[in-house]
């Protein structure tokens, strides 16, 4: 899997559609291959990235991890 951090946005997970994952306890699938989770602090629909971060002028640096699944 690997985790993106994108300049002054979310984290996005790129991971295989339908691969299984862990969040917050709860066992999900995604049903396409990214998933864009809030870095901000200020999304209406945390965990998930809503596009708050561009009104509040969020701004952190850009990057990437890779990690096992």
């Amino acid at each position: 899997m690997r985790i993106r951090f994108r300049e002054n946005g979310p984290y996005v997970l790129d991971l295989p559609e339908g691969t299984p994952f862990r969040l917050n306890g709860e066992e999900m699938r995604l049903e396409r291959a990214k998933l864009a989770l809030c870095r901000c602090g200020q999304s209406g629909n945390k965990p998930f990235c809503d596009g708050s971060h561009k009104e509040v002028g969020f701004q952190a640096e850009k990057g990437e991890v890779e990690t096992a699944p």
